[in-house]
């Protein structure tokens, strides 16, 4: 097999996520993972969500987060070669981001996102996919005149939550019209564990087809029904270099339960237990990968002490097997 010698992967922890605990983070703590993952050498990172905080409370600290990231200490010497999202579904999210770009601690990078299932993306944004393609025409120039850059995301690609099978193919024309419209790089979404190794596969060699290089676009997948290692291998097969995952494997759904009060969140859950879904694990993805001979460019040992920590900090055992058993030694690997 054929895979690339060097990968960068992004951990979107913090937003993504916290996202989905219904336990409240405390901004204290949300502040020590961006600042240990950043001195273990992510240059990519999710800090919040600029949406209205009323329904989803776990991002009331959005501001707050980002200042606080902005003004370490402990990683001032890192944060210029860093990256930092926001998330920006709406017009008043983007907005707010920037504002805060022109406050001086906003973000370097915003996320706004597609469904190619229409009842999954009028969920996610309230708006139809043409009333949303309208508006990010308007608003990624907007963004770029501040100094953000912007993230165009397809989701549902696999299969949505909501009607079920859905056409990979068009996939691959969303995400050359983010790029026509401006979109600095696009995120490829696995929203709910849909997707299969073999369509993986078949799905990033199109569109490896279609755009010829892997290196504005962004593997991302949940690993719901425990098939996320399985699908990065896939793509990794196909030639794909960005990747994105969260410590735990912990994220989806926003939390419509926080700290004991129901909220909105983005409505009733998809699945039957909260606590059986969620994203890739950085600590098993980036260890598998090492042991690939695949170059992350991470302090790894670093990544495993994160997660332990992360784990701590969410209060329950996550899904990583990598922070209990930890490396392979190389004695025994042959390496």
């Amino acid at each position: 097999m054929n895979y690339p010698k060097k990968v960068t992967i992004g951990d979107i922890t913090v937003r993504d996520g916290f996202q989905h605990e219904e336990i409240f983070i405390p901004t204290e703590a949300k502040l020590w993972t961006l600042e240990q993952l950043i001195l273990a050498g992510f240059k990519h990172v999710e800090v919040s969500n600029f949406g209205n905080p009323s329904g989803m409370p776990q991002f009331k600290d959005a501001d707050a987060l980002f200042k606080g990231i902005r003004n370490s200490k402990k990683v001032a010497h890192l944060i210029d070669s860093v990256s930092l999202t926001g998330i920006t579904i709406r017009e008043k999210a983007i907005e707010r981001a920037i504002e805060a770009k022109k406050e001086g601690f906003g973000p370097d990078r915003i996320l706004l996102m597609v469904s190619t299932s229409e009842s999954h993306h009028k969920k996610n944004s309230g708006l139809s996919l043409s009333e949303y393609w309208k508006m990010a025409e308007e608003w990624i120039p907007k963004a770029q005149a501040a100094g953000i850059k912007v993230n165009g995301t397809v989701s549902t690609i696999w299969g949505c939550p909501i009607e079920g099978p859905t056409e990979m193919s068009k996939a691959i024309e969303f995400a050359q019209r983010w790029i026509n419209i401006g979109a600095n790089d696009v995120e490829h979404a696995d929203h709910d564990g849909s997707a299969s190794p073999d369509r993986v596969y078949k799905y990033f060699s199109m569109l490896l087809d279609h755009f010829g290089k892997p290196d504005k676009h962004i593997v991302h997948f949940h690993t719901t029904r425990g098939w996320g290692l399985a699908n990065v291998l896939a793509a990794l097969q196909a030639g794909m270099t960005n990747y994105e995952s969260t410590m735990g494997g912990i994220g989806g759904q926003p939390a419509n339960f926080v700290s004991g009060v129901p909220v909105a969140g983005t409505g009733a859950y998809y699945y039957k237990d909260s606590n059986l879904v969620g994203l890739v694990s950085t600590e098993d993805m980036v260890v598998m990968m090492d042991e690939m001979g695949i170059e992350t460019n991470l302090d790894i040992d670093k990544v495993l002490e994160i997660g332990a920590m992360v784990e701590r900090i969410a209060g329950r055992r996550l899904r990583s097997e990598a922070i209990k058993n930890g490396r392979i030694p190389k004695s025994l690997s042959g390496r």
